[in-house]
């Protein structure tokens, strides 16, 4: 119980440290090379951002599978660009489709779950490319929009962040992009402009995970097809989206409240 309130309490709010910097800028608009891993988890990021930012959206993920997904999540990441207003100017680079890096590089994903060690190192390897294309075409920051989801963890995407920005040599933004209803208001964006959201992270290894919790809804929802079924979940892709059966009447005409729950 001690080591776990030292955590909580070293935690650090990387929303708040964005404030600062923006406050401290002035008005000053500065560019950032924004590493996007899809069009809706950039809604909000690009939103927030180009009010005081010229944002270039940098789509590099050679972890997606298959093939066919990774070029549907880039046609729609320059649709969203077209569509999206901006302030002070909206780019877009494709980075490289180089798949074996990622599987070189989180060879031990196989064996984990999502957001574990191996994902923490696909994380590092699409952030240290974003920062050498960013030094290398002079911006003054790089950062990602990995941290609007709900099943990231901000404070790993941070220190892996700064780690690799003083590797490098280039300023890494600070960003907790789920605060302040963050991915709410991505959904909310996602479906204003009707973007493709994507019901998996991206690598063979999630999509994977998502077959399985996708055959366990399926074979619940067979086997209670004559009972009222409610889905519950934070998005399509929420790990802890649950299906709830709800049982008819008893006999004696009494509601029996309780509820066989799924993982999805």
């Amino acid at each position: 119980m001690q080591n776990q309130n030292i955590k909580i309490k070293n935690k650090i709010n990387y929303q708040r440290k964005l404030d600062d910097l923006i406050k401290e800028l002035n008005g000053k608009v500065k560019s950032v090379l924004l590493h996007s891993c899809c069009a809706p988890c950039s809604s909000y990021c690009v939103e927030y951002l180009s009010k005081y930012f010229k944002i270039t959206v940098l789509f590099y993920n050679p972890n997606i599978y298959p093939r066919e997904e990774y070029f549907r999540r880039v046609e729609e990441q320059k649709e969203f660009i077209k569509k999206m207003p901006n302030i002070h100017g909206l780019d877009f680079i494709e980075g490289d489709y180089d798949t074996h890096v990622f599987y070189e590089k989180a060879a031990s994903r196989a064996n984990e779950h999502e957001g574990e060690e191996a994902c923490q190192e696909c994380y590092k390897f699409r952030l240290e490319y974003a920062a050498k294309l960013g030094k290398s075409l002079g911006y003054d920051y790089f950062t990602t929009t990995l941290s609007i989801s709900p099943h990231k963890n901000s404070q790993d995407l941070n220190r892996i962040g700064e780690e690799v920005a003083n590797q490098i040599g280039i300023s890494h933004l600070p960003s907790d992009f789920k605060k302040k209803n963050g991915f709410k208001r991505s959904v909310e964006l996602s479906e204003n402009l009707g973007l493709y959201r994507q019901d998996y992270c991206g690598c063979v290894y999630s999509k994977k995970e998502r077959d399985i919790r996708f055959d366990k809804i399926q074979k619940s929802i067979e086997e209670n097809k004559d009972s009222k079924i409610l889905i519950t979940g934070c998005s399509d892709d929420c790990r802890h989206r649950q299906v709830h059966i709800i049982k008819p009447k008893s006999e004696c005409g009494i509601s029996i409240p309780s509820l066989n729950v799924i993982q999805k």
